[in-house]
């Protein structure tokens, strides 16, 4: 199997402020779509209670929570262990989030799929963990628009 981190980071490394994604990117949106539709992606509670219409279609949708066990058109578990250990050889399982997920599973991860964005938000209350241990093998650069607040590039690791 292979695992990968998919996530949108300012240059401080913040994803999130009141359980929210700080950028809405449409091109960082449809990026995440191309990538993750037809393959595994799993998520904790707090992710899955922020997405607006509740399971991502076209996708295996797994999240991890310790105090509930039923979410509609989900699979759940309790730990990244014991969900990885549900999931086969062959499949292609992307994290979404959140931080606490992300820093349980940096270590198990074999790729990193970053949209690095050009800002520091002003307030955020979830980080990505370090990312220094890894090499970056693709960019691709995408500046501001009229739909686009700042600068961003699709940039993806390897571990070293």
């Amino acid at each position: 199997m292979q695992i990968t981190i998919i996530a949108a980071v300012a240059r401080n490394r913040a994803i999130g402020k009141d359980n929210k994604l700080i950028y809405r990117l449409p091109d960082d949106m449809k990026h995440f779509k191309a990538l993750t539709t037809g393959h595994t992606v799993i998520m904790g509670r707090k992710t899955f209670e922020s997405l607006p219409k509740g399971a991502l279609p076209n996708r295996r949708n797994i999240v991890l929570s310790r105090s509930e066990s039923v979410f509609d058109g989900c699979d759940c578990y309790s730990s990244i262990d014991e969900a990885l250990s549900h999931c086969s050889s062959d499949e292609d399982i992307y994290i979404m989030g959140g931080a606490e997920v992300y820093a349980q599973t940096i270590d198990k991860a074999d790729r990193l799929c970053l949209t690095e964005v050009d800002d520091v938000p002003e307030v955020a209350d979830a980080f990505f963990p370090e990312y220094t241990n890894w090499k970056e093998i693709e960019r691709e650069e995408h500046q501001a628009d009229e739909k686009h607040a700042y600068n961003f590039a699709f940039v993806d690791y390897v571990r070293k």
